[in-house]
């Protein structure tokens, strides 16, 4: 799969990818229009961050492309990559418990704060994309 060049862009099944982490300088993106819902986008190698209308989406540390993210009431699911193993925050309903998976295996149950924040660590570093899904319980 790999970087997203153009920053952000809707996928042929509606989904949408972005992030570049091999960019060695801060890069954005704003007014992307996806489903009527506008997109802004921040990435480079030590951060990548998604907002949706102006809330919080998603960020890596370090920076990651995510690919096919797809954002749904109680479910949020996405391949993601990079070149070593990353810390990804969600922003997801406030208080609430998620179950989490990783690469399809049950990685357990979590609960967000009162920010609605999840965070959840992934192995990365191989060229084979990791797939994350976080169901609302």
């Amino acid at each position: 799969m790999g970087v997203v060049s153009e920053l952000i862009r809707t996928e042929a099944d509606g989904k949408i990818s972005f992030g570049d982490y091999t960019l060695s300088s801060k890069t954005k993106k704003d007014n992307f229009e996806h489903g009527g819902d506008v997109y802004k986008v921040k990435t480079f190698r030590e951060i990548t961050k998604l907002e949706c209308n102006g809330m919080f989406v998603y960020e890596s540390v370090p920076g990651t492309a995510v690919n096919s993210l797809e954002a749904a009431d109680a479910e949020i699911s996405f391949q993601v990559e990079g070149p070593e193993d990353a810390e990804i925050t969600l922003g997801l309903k406030e208080s609430a418990e998620y179950e989490v998976f990783i690469n399809d295996e049950n990685a357990g149950t979590m609960k967000t704060n009162l920010g609605g924040k999840l965070t959840v660590s992934v192995e990365l570093g191989a060229e084979t994309p990791t797939a994350v899904r976080i169901v609302k319980k």
